[in-house]
């Protein structure tokens, strides 16, 4: 017990606070039950630390516990909990909660006798809070953590600070985006850094060592954290594998799941299913039209893989132009909007939103629908209602 503490501290003190992801100013810390949900890599743990760091209280109130230690083997949460806040605590983060068995049933017990304590608690976007056995999901509030998006990749890793910009306001004619940013910006100067290898916090220089970590990451996540979703067979994992290698060559498409059933050996009436779950490690997007109910488990109308990093990292070859604009726009918006299928144009955002992604040629006459707006790879700042694609990076 005394060794976690000393960890914790140690983790926390050392922590750096300079650069802080979007969802830090988003949740309500004044909840005293929160739940981050999100992919590996994306920083959940360090978003944490800087929580506790900047707390204002002293390290023997905060506390910081990774629920993969092997401590819990032998040892259970609440008991930890419990000293710990009998000793004075109001802070406790639980993090990798889903390695930890009935996690959700000490939570709420935990939750429901330490009303002045605060829980915050991490896991993988594959946890399904509602389904859970505690059922937290009318206790918590749950947030997601997504990848670095284009401003803040730039804010990391080339120390350029940008505001956001809403949707309402990029689409609205009256609003100047040159006068928005800072007159000597250049847009377009990082943005391929960004779409290669800038979605990740710890992506570095060496570009190839980075790949061969998002691979090594996406191992990870088909033959560690996929165990956590019910109805899985792990021993399908290399299967599940061979799925996502052969969609990263064809992306985005529209799937045919008795070719794709054939070529990776997994039963046709199974394949729905295990489209689903890599959706649920956020290794891939499935897309529907609008109206159309995920829960279903209907055949998706489109298959994306989830960021444009990935695109780079599991293709065979350097992946199309094309593909990586409609992956990019795909990755950034789905953040803080709605995207649905449409068969008119390449995106439907919001129900009410059309959006044709294309490059500098890309022409308004190819398009019919009202309320559409040409989305323009090479392009610095908006001409007309062609918008520039960079900008959909700004969003949060």
């Amino acid at each position: 017990m005394e060794e976690l503490l000393e960890v914790s501290e140690q983790l926390i003190i050392t922590t750096q606070v300079e650069f802080k992801r979007y969802l830090y100013s988003t949740v309500d810390w004044s909840e005293k039950l929160i739940g981050i949900k999100g992919a590996r890599g994306t920083g959940k743990t360090t978003l944490l630390l800087q929580y506790l760091h900047e707390s204002g209280l002293p390290p023997s109130q905060v506390v910081y516990l990774s629920l993969d230690e092997i401590y819990f083997l032998s040892h259970s949460v609440i008991e930890v909990v419990r000293s710990f806040h009998q000793t004075g605590g109001r802070i406790v983060v639980l993090d990798e909660v889903h390695k930890y068995p009935n996690w959700s049933k000490e939570v709420k017990n935990l939750h429901d006798r330490y009303r002045d304590l605060q829980i915050i608690f991490t896991g993988s976007s594959i946890i399904d809070i509602s389904k859970e056995e505690g059922d937290l999901s009318r206790r918590a509030v749950i947030y997601e953590l997504h990848g670095l998006s284009y401003r803040e990749y730039l804010n990391l890793s080339k120390g350029v600070v940008l505001p956001s910009v809403r949707l309402e306001d990029l689409l609205n004619p009256d609003f100047s985006l040159r006068n928005y940013f800072p007159s000597d910006f250049l847009p377009l100067q990082h943005f391929h850094d960004y779409l290669k290898n800038g979605y990740f916090p710890f992506a570095g220089e060496n570009e190839g060592i980075y790949f061969k970590k998002l691979r090594q990451l996406v191992r990870t996540i088909v033959e560690y954290d996929m165990a956590e979703i019910r109805g899985f067979d792990i021993r399908n994992g290399k299967k599940l594998l061979q799925l996502l290698y052969l969609i990263a060559q064809q992306v985005p498409f529209k799937p045919n799941v008795s070719a794709l059933a054939e070529k990776t050996l997994i039963h046709r009436n199974s394949m729905v299913n295990y489209l689903h779950y890599l959706a649920d490690a956020r290794l891939i997007d499935l897309q529907y039209p609008a109206g159309m109910s995920v829960a279903t488990l209907q055949k998706p109308e489109k298959i994306f893989l989830n960021n444009t990093n990935f695109l780079f990292a599991l293709s065979e070859k350097n992946p199309e132009s094309g593909t990586v604009r409609e992956t990019f726009f795909n990755s950034l918006v789905k953040v803080t909007h709605t995207i649905q299928y449409s068969s008119s144009v390449d995106f439907l955002v919001d129900g009410q939103f059309h959006f044709e992604v294309g490059g500098k040629n890309k022409s308004s006459k190819q398009v019919k629908e009202e309320k559409t707006w040409i989305v323009k790879d090479d392009l610095e700042y908006p001409a007309g209602k062609s918008l520039p694609l960079w900008i959909f990076g700004m969003l949060y």
